[in-house]
């Protein structure tokens, strides 16, 4: 006979904390690609090619979701983003 598990209120909200949170980089118009691309590296240690390739689209489309992770390992990352003058937000 299988066990079932029960998960309670709280384990739900880890689970879908810990799964499912995106850092999205908004457009801002007054800084550089060249800016953007060096705080993507600095900040959330992408390569180059990836940090080049965030920046085209958050050109293009207005915003673009740079990292994925839970909420606690966004969070710094989105303070530092704001810090350097970016529009950061966790989603």
């Amino acid at each position: 006979m299988a066990k079932e598990k029960h998960l309670n209120q709280e384990d739900t909200i880890t689970t879908d904390n810990s799964l499912n949170k995106h850092l999205i980089l908004h457009n801002d118009d007054y800084h550089t690609f060249d800016y953007v691309i060096d705080a993507l590296i600095d900040v959330c240690n992408h390569e180059i090619e990836q940090a080049v390739q965030c920046t085209y689209i958050v050109h293009n489309k207005g915003k673009a979701d740079v990292k994925k992770g839970s909420y606690e390992f966004l969070k710094p990352m989105m303070k530092k983003l704001r810090a350097k003058d970016l529009k950061a937000t966790i989603d």
